[in-house]
């Protein structure tokens, strides 16, 4: 599978070491845009917008308020549905463990990689933990962490002998691990490449490659989860499984790289990659931009208030809540100036409605972007139902 990395000697790497730089400067501008309060709020969503993309990938389409239903244990009665809420609700766990810092460090070793499809198949109810395989058509089970035991083909690419995944897994980990971080980003489609050529699992290579480069990424910029490259690969599928086909070919003359297989194929895979994650901070920018979600969240709350839904006073809570980060329960009589029965009817219906979120019945407010307001909050993240 060598090249592992692209040479800093071949005519595109400079262009991709710009790429990176664009894409470190505009992921650190973006969170630091956002107050603490609506980094978590934002990080929330798009953990949903990631799993609802990433399952899209997949050809499984689960809408983000199912999923969202499906959080709060609301299961559809169509036995199929059920199971896509269930895998969706798996996907959300193990990438809310990676947010907290379960892959630290060790997102490309085969320790992390393992940990990782074991985590998101034990959550699979077992009609998902069974594939047919397409050279012998026998139903084989995934056993969650397990490399497979049997050969695979995955459209023109035999990939390795199970005998020698553990060495490939091996040799991946050394390339990719400890790199300095233009380095990092510049390989990191190289890493998203290779592991798929790998395919070290019976099923779910795919699932487990993007939770690795979403932790890579929140390694190497420290994302704060605030946007997610998923939603780009979906949203272009066709040049992303194009590009990724592209990189099993074989090096074409004496001039694509020294190893086995095509480096100016990575290199335009390394291109698309990065310019797809740039491309999403700046949809996602604009979309969480504080004055733009104020507005939004102000015409929802005025429908809401002339609705007799909520309170007029509304308003002001979620402005406060919205640019200081959090306000503290006591605070709120003071910000709406209201008395203490009015103003905990205030909180109650925001917090009914999903726009306000709280850890405790005592812990301070916050905002909230619940998949059910999308449309008119954060309109384009998700298609409509």
């Amino acid at each position: 599978m060598e090249p592992m990395k692209i040479a800093a000697d071949s005519a595109g790497y400079m262009g991709l070491v710009d790429l990176a730089l664009d894409l470190a400067s505009a992921s650190e501008g973006f969170k630091r845009s956002m107050p603490e309060g609506t980094v978590r709020a934002v990080a929330d969503m798009v953990r949903s917008m990631n799993c609802y993309y990433s399952n899209l990938i997949e050809g499984h389409d689960t809408h983000p308020i199912d999923i969202e239903r499906a959080l709060a244990n609301d299961y559809s009665e169509d036995a199929h549905k059920r199971e896509l809420q269930l895998e969706a609700k798996a996907h959300i766990e193990v990438q809310q463990w990676i947010d907290a810092g379960g892959l630290a460090g060790r997102a490309v070793s085969e320790v992390g990689l393992r940990e990782t499809h074991r985590r998101f198949c034990e959550l699979l109810p077992a009609e998902l933990l069974w594939v047919k395989s397409p050279m012998s058509e026998e139903r084989i089970a995934v056993v969650p962490g397990e490399l497979r035991q049997s050969d695979v083909q995955v459209g023109r690419h035999v990939a390795v002998s199970p005998g020698a995944v553990p060495r490939f897994l091996q040799h991946f980990e050394s390339a990719y691990g400890n790199l300095g971080k233009t380095e990092a980003l510049v390989s990191l489609a190289a890493s998203h490449h290779r592991l798929l050529w790998i395919h070290p699992f019976v099923d779910g290579n795919g699932r487990v490659a993007r939770l690795m480069s979403h932790a890579l990424l929140l390694d190497v910029l420290d994302t704060g989860g605030v946007w997610s490259i998923a939603r780009g690969l979906a949203r272009s599928a066709a040049e992303y499984k194009a590009t990724l086909q592209d990189c099993d070919s074989e090096r074409r003359g004496g001039l694509d790289g020294r190893g086995n297989l095509s480096q100016s194929a990575l290199t335009g895979f390394t291109h698309y990659f990065l310019s797809t994650c740039i491309d999403q901070i700046k949809f996602m920018e604009g979309l969480v931009s504080p004055n733009k979600v104020r507005d939004r969240i102000q015409s929802w709350c005025r429908l809401q208030i002339e609705s007799g839904i909520l309170h007029k006073k509304s308003p002001l809570l979620l402005d406060a809540v919205l640019f200081q980060g959090q306000v503290k329960r006591g605070e709120v009589e003071h910000v709406l100036q209201v008395a203490p029965r009015t103003s905990r009817r205030v909180v109650a219906d925001l917090l009914g409605a999903g726009i306000l979120a709280s850890d405790g019945v005592k812990s301070p407010l916050r905002i909230a972007f619940p998949a059910k307001l999308a449309a008119e909050i954060m309109p384009g993240l998700f298609p409509e139902v």
